[in-house]
Order: C-alpha cells, then structure tokens, then sequence
C-alpha cells in the first residue's frame, strides 16, 4: 500500500493524553441528551417516534433522543439515494476518496472527542474507545488509497487487432446495517467502503448507539460529501431493516451483528421482489466462538495474560473475543490458575474513570442473557472467577471464568457474548485443535506454542478466517489483519484487506475490435 500506516494508539500514561481525554469527556458531558434528526438527501428530518440512547455505565443518563424511520421515512431515503447515485457514480473516484482521507483528518483532529462519545455511549473503556476510533480513521484511510489502485481496473491481455480492458463499476444502493460494539469502526468502515466505489448508501445503524453514527454524518458533510450519498435511517429492525434489505432497489446489503440475523438478511436478501432485476449481494459478518489454544510448550505466562485481555477487553463484546480455551493437560492446572489471578485483579467500574479495566455490558438484554449463561454454566463447570453482577445503577457483569468444562457443554459452544470463558482440558495438541474446530463459527482463534510443527499444524487445520499466533484473537488492524471469518461467522469478507472494495463494485469487460 502507497504511505499507509495504520493510526497510532494513544499512551493514557503520558499526562497531556490524559488531561486530553478528560477535557473530551466535560465536552461531550455538555451535550448530552440532545435531539438528533434523520438525515435524508441532506434534509434534516424530525419524528415524534424516538430511539433514546443511554448510557450503559449510567442506565439513566440520557446520551441522546434520535429520531426514529418509518416505512415512509425508509422510502424517501431510498429515492434520495436512487438520484444521487446517478450523479455520484460519475464522480472521480480521487475525488470520492479525497472526501475520506478530510474526513480522517476531522476525525483525527478531533480523536478524543469521538473516543469520548463510544466511552459514554458504548461503555467504552479508555483504551478500547482509543482503538475503535484509530480504526475508523484507518478505515478512511485504507479504503481511499484502495480505490487509488484500483480506479484503473485491472490488466488484461488484448491480441493484435483487439484492444481489451477490465473496469470494476459500482452496483448501486446499499444498505449499511452496523453493530453497537464498534459503533464507530465498523460503521464508518462499512459506509466508506460503499461510498468510495461510488456507490450510495442507506446507513442504519445499532439502535443502542445511534448518536455516534449521526456525529460521523456531519463529518462526512464536513469533508464534502454531496447530499443524498449517505442517508442516516436509525430506525427498527423489524420494520425498517426488513423493508430495506426487501426493496426491489436494494443492490447490496452489508450486515455486522449476530449469526440470527445475518442468516435472515441473507435468507430475505435470496427472494426476488417484484420490479428487482438483480441479485442482490450480501456481505455479513455475524459473530464467533472463538478459541485460544495452549500446548504443552509455551510461554504459560503469555498463555494467561493472552486469555485474560482477549476475553475481557470491552467486558468480552467482540465478536472476536477469547469465549472458550482449550488447555493441553501437561501445563493445564498452572494457567488455569494463573488466569484465576489476573482475572480477579481486573479492576472494574465507570469507564469514564481510566483506572477501569473493564466497564459494562451494553444493555439490559444483554444483562439478562449473559446472566443466565453464567447460571447454566455454574452447572457446566467449576466457577473459578467472578460470576457474579450488578444492574441497580449500570449493567456490570463481573469477568467469569468457569473451568473443567466438557466440550459439548452449552457455554463451550453458544456464543454469550459477554465476559465469560470456558475452560477445556486436552490430551495431546492434535485433541485441542479438534475441540477448537468443534464448533459452528470459524471467526479468531489463537495458539500458543514454542514448538514450530504444531504452529505449522495449526496453520493448516485450525479453520479459522484470523488465526493468531502466540498473542491473543483480538485486535486485527486494518491493512495488517484482513479480518473476517468461516462458516456461520459470515461471508469472510475480510475488511481492511485487499479484495474488500470488489464487493461492492462489478467487474465490466469491454473489447474492442479494429
């Protein structure tokens, strides 16, 4: 890639970083609770019916009132973006990609201020708010200098008397369904991607952080973008979301949430509407169950630490988050023991506070349903850490690590979503990479090991689409880690890699005889 390095962390330890966040903290505080309009074709829009966003760590701190699509609503958007995309198609697309690389630079200037919004909107701990935005940035960045090499096609052979070329053009409206748990990366990813290959969009996204989404629309208006190319549509899924995946103009939809729903977007997406005279594309990514894996020889140090921050980090809500471990049984009692310590010094609290390792869960559904893993798991296995949490002022579940577990068990197998581990016991190498594969997603995974042929073993049997290698499963960077899975955890469109913008283009061979 031409002059791309990915955006920098930020080190909380220097104290101008710190005061820095603080200030971005007192700025956001001064405006929350605001009212948020749709935007559609650049109109601002108003509704009665509200989405109400709240903060996590603070169930009654209003974040902000969003005003909420209908079908009609939905309609409108899906018109606007029909007519801008007659024009915006035929935009350079150095022009379309300079409009990100400004917005990466607003965003950058600003990169406290948004890590401040996921902080208080999402219940983003300092660190892990930090890296959502470096990613969005470098999103922004990746994509426009993707487009950059491929705004000429393809080579292609051509014969005498014939001259061929290879030209990728954009498939139309899209539909931009993003997730709360990187409610600015992977939306702001998944839109740019779409616009930059001149394509127009319809954004939804998760009704639990909305406000985020609508401060990235008046970036992208900030760095030029023409009205009507991003439509903001928060709105039900039910309603909205199913009306827009159905829509005869609907060219493509790209989906990041769970493994349910992808399967319906995909499943709705496959039949034909009336007046629909394509088939439409689908690009999902949809969770995982992911599995780090300990041999015999390794750093049993690096084994533990590598569990606990891959487990914990944003209280265990990525999707590619450490959910089971599988523990070969020569060293198994020594890091089961060594993840019980540094699993019950976790520190947990407010993330607005940096002393906050880990934070809340994102809402009261996802309360209930990581509660009630939690129990079936005190069933399951031997609770070595945690289980135990708290909703009377946010939604904290403490870090949980249950051990012994057999592999078929329940939490060996479902995705909770939420910070708790199983932990497994294997015989011999070739057993635990078996057990790692004995599951239906195919997301992250990790191994650690010393010993060079079971690393190459790994590499070719552990069917994962990000496989880690003494480190943990979480923290793909843009460009360095194409990041998307097999199976049930998506369509392995590996965002932040190479091939990720074709998805939204089609390929036209024109051949010229003379």
């Amino acid at each position: 890639m031409i002059n791309y390095k990915h955006e920098p962390f930020t080190d909380f330890s220097v104290e101008e970083n710190k005061q820095a966040y603080l200030e971005a903290l007192k700025k956001v505080e001064s405006q929350l609770g605001a009212d948020y309009p749709l935007i559609i074709g650049g109109e601002r829009i108003t509704t009665e019916e509200k989405i109400v966003s709240y903060n996590p760590a603070k169930k009654t701190e209003v974040i902000g009132s969003v005003s909420k699509a209908s079908k009609d609503l939905a309609e409108k958007a899906m018109q606007e973006a029909d007519k801008a995309f007659k024009s915006w198609k035929k935009v350079k697309p150095e022009i379309r990609a300079d409009v990100l690389f400004k917005a990466a630079t607003i965003i950058r200037r600003r990169k406290h201020e948004f890590s401040a919004w996921l902080t208080k909107e999402a219940g983003k701990p300092w660190n892990e708010a930090d890296a959502d935005t470096a990613e969005a940035i470098d999103f922004l960045e990746y994509y426009g200098r993707q487009m950059l090499e491929m705004k000429d096609g393809r080579k292609v052979e051509s014969r005498p008397n014939e001259y061929n070329r290879y030209d990728y053009i954009p498939l139309g409206i899209g539909i931009v369904i993003s997730p709360w748990n990187f409610p600015f990366a992977i939306m702001a990813g998944t839109t740019v991607a779409a616009v930059v290959t001149g394509n127009t969009v319809l954004l939804k996204p998760a009704s639990t952080t909305p406000v985020v989404a609508y401060k990235f629309i008046e970036v992208l208006e900030e760095a030029g973008l023409p009205k009507g190319v991003v439509n903001f549509v928060p709105g039900s899924g039910a309603e909205v979301g199913d009306y827009l995946v159905d829509h005869p103009k609907t060219r493509f939809i790209s989906f990041t949430g769970s493994r349910d729903v992808g399967l319906r977007i995909n499943e709705r997406a496959s039949k034909l509407s009336p007046g629909q005279i394509w088939i439409k594309r689908v690009i999902a990514e949809m969770g995982g169950k992911d599995t780090i894996v300990v041999d015999k020889d390794a750093d049993l140090e690096l084994a533990a630490q590598s569990i606990v921050k891959s487990a914990f980090g944003f209280s265990g809500q990525k999707c590619s988050a450490c959910s089971r471990v599988v523990i070969v049984k020569d060293v198994y009692d020594q890091v089961v023991n060594r993840v019980e310590e540094l699993t019950k010094s976790l520190t947990i609290g407010d993330p607005s506070d940096n002393n906050n390792f880990m934070a809340t869960v994102i809402d009261s559904a996802a309360f209930k349903k990581i509660s009630e893993y939690i129990e079936i798991g005190k069933t399951e296995g031997r609770l070595v850490a945690g289980g135990t949490a708290d909703d009377s002022v946010g939604y904290f579940v403490h870090p949980t690590v249950f051990a012994d577990v057999d592999p078929e068990a329940r939490i060996m197998k479902e995705e909770i979503f939420g910070p708790v581990v199983a932990i497994t016991k294997a015989d011999s190498f070739e057993e635990a990479i078996d057990i790692a594969n004995n599951t239906e997603y195919g997301l992250t995974g990790a191994v650690i090991t010393n010993d060079r042929m079971n690393l190459e073993y790994a590499r070719e049997e552990f069917h994962v689409g990000n496989l880690y290698f003494n480190r943990g499963c979480t923290g793909a960077i843009v460009g360095y880690q194409p990041f998307g899975g097999f199976n049930m955890s998506g369509t392995d469109s590996k965002a932040g890699g190479p091939d990720y913008l074709t998805l939204h283009m089609q390929a036209k061979t024109t051949s010229e005889a003379f």
